[in-house]
């Protein structure tokens, strides 16, 4: 994307961000039903991750959940112009917030929020940050496009989440942090290849997971506190889900840690099908000498 249509996205962000929010999510249920017939390899990996994790669900029924999956999609993307640019007021108007999300107030140890990929996802941060005092940390993705690198880095940081640590740094600067008094908002259900990653069940289904948020959690004797965001239909708000701490986590033993874990997110999918990132190839890594599951 050229600097001239980057400046255009986050002007349009901007401008959408006066609108009410039913309005901007019947546009963005809009732009999901476009994304749906248009972006093809990811409506593709999607349905295919719902035909592996769902087997048993009728074809027609995994298509009609990818489509929505798409309009949920399609409300999120718009929607970050509300957490770019909205006053905390506003925000806080929005956002419907279930269970303790003040918990790193009432420990005295460190937090690892566990921040799973529902489409929502990107409201987590202001919501902790905006309702309790503690600061946060996160991992974060350089972006290709340094204008819209800096416009990300720029809203991500804006309620308090001001320690962004690059991805390619490793986790030493996320340790530094949590040292130095921060939380962490960890997203734990990514496919970032096999290294300090093993096979659990997903689903049923092999996959490649993290068993980092356990050994962070180990070493910094952390508390774990998983949050769900839910997008609540025709501009209802966001509900925001903070849990009770996992209890016995981490155990001591990594791979049980996530399957465990793994366990806890397929039960919350299954509240809510719909709003888990399908779009992501959840399945890419393979044991050795397994062939891929993306190749039809």
């Amino acid at each position: 994307m050229g600097k001239l249509a980057t400046y255009a996205l986050i002007g349009l962000l901007w401008l959408l961000h006066w609108l009410p929010l039913r309005w901007v999510a019947a546009l963005g249920w809009g732009l999901g039903g476009v994304l749906h017939r248009l972006a093809g390899s990811r409506r593709r990996v999607a349905l295919r991750n719902v035909e592996l994790c769902f087997p048993q669900m009728p074809q027609a029924e995994r298509e009609a959940l990818v489509r929505e999956h798409f309009g949920w999609l399609g409300r999120s993307l718009l929607e970050r112009g509300f957490l770019w640019y909205c006053s905390p007021e506003r925000l806080q108007r929005m956002m419907k917030v279930e269970g303790n999300i003040k918990l790193s107030e009432q420990v005295d140890r460190p937090v690892m929020w566990l921040m799973p990929h529902f489409v929502g996802l990107d409201w987590v941060g202001p919501a902790i940050m905006l309702n309790q005092s503690k600061p946060g940390s996160s991992i974060y993705q350089r972006q290709s496009n340094a204008t819209f690198d800096v416009a990300l880095r720029r809203a991500r940081s804006r309620f308090g989440t001001t320690k962004l640590a690059d991805r390619h740094e490793g986790v030493r600067s996320i340790l530094r942090h949590i040292r130095d008094g921060y939380g962490f908002l960890n997203l734990p259900d990514m496919d970032f290849g096999p290294k300090d990653s093993a096979f659990v069940p997903f689903f049923g289904v092999p996959a490649n997971t993290l068993l980092a948020p356990a050994k962070i959690a180990q070493t910094m004797k952390m508390v774990v506190q998983p949050v769900v965001v839910t997008m609540l239909p025709k501009g209802q708000g966001i509900r925001v889900t903070a849990y009770d701490a996992l209890e016995n986590y981490p155990s001591g033993d990594l791979e049980a840690d996530a399957r465990r874990f793994n366990e806890w997110l397929e039960a919350r999918i299954l509240e809510n099908p719909a709003q888990y990132f399908w779009v992501h190839k959840r399945f890419k890594t393979r044991p050795p000498g397994e062939p891929s599951l993306y190749q039809r």
